[in-house]
């Protein structure tokens, strides 16, 4: 498999508009300096990571199959921000890992395990646009970042003290499939499901 043939993909939960907004304010306030020019906006959507992974291009339309299945049922997630939290260098608004939470991510994960693909580059990326750090991410997510290591949040930017956050709960009704950027950013939708429903709306 050549890996220019492969795409780099994040399953993720997109918040509602009030907390889209927040998230792109508290990102716009990161210190410039300490940004690695990372900041959220319309192009770079704020998001909660479910899965990521390299997809071949050819079995694209059958993952994107098998996530709305996966889908199928399931009810809008109530989750909560509890705060802020921060990585080696990103920072981010936490949300409680919920029972319900967990099970999707887990169910996405062991539903996608056949049509994840090893030896993605940049050119699996939106514009073949990704440092060194994206392209293992998406490789090791699996590995480091999924089922007990698996961390929800809304990733804001780069920072060497997270913002103050405050705590808030929401209704996630709202589940995409999107094409990674750079900072392992979702930059393009590539399906959407709308109330956790298993007809798409294609974008």
């Amino acid at each position: 498999m050549a890996p220019s043939s492969l795409i780099a993909i994040d399953v993720a939960i997109v918040p509602p508009p009030a907390v889209w907004q927040q998230a792109i304010e508290l990102s716009a306030a990161l210190p410039e300096a300490e940004s690695l020019g990372l900041r959220l906006d319309a192009e770079r959507m704020p998001h909660v990571t479910l899965t990521q992974q390299f997809v071949a291009a050819e079995s694209l339309d059958a993952a994107l199959e098998q996530i709305g299945s996966t889908l199928a049922g399931v009810a809008a997630l109530r989750l909560s921000v509890t705060g802020s939290g921060r990585g080696h260098s990103a920072v981010w608004m936490a949300i409680a890992p919920t029972p319900a939470l967990i099970d999707l991510h887990t169910r996405l994960m062991d539903g996608l395990i056949p049509f994840e693909r090893p030896g993605g580059t940049e050119a699996a990326f939106v514009g073949g646009d990704a440092r060194p750090g994206d392209i293992a991410w998406v490789a090791g997510f699996r590995r480091s970042s999924s089922y007990a290591a698996f961390t929800p949040h809304i990733t804001l930017g780069h920072a060497s003290t997270p913002p103050a956050v405050e705590p808030l709960t929401f209704d996630a009704t709202t589940i995409a499939a999107c094409h990674l950027g750079r900072f392992c950013t979702c930059r393009r939708v590539l399906r959407q499901w709308e109330s956790m429903e298993t007809r798409p709306s294609r974008v």
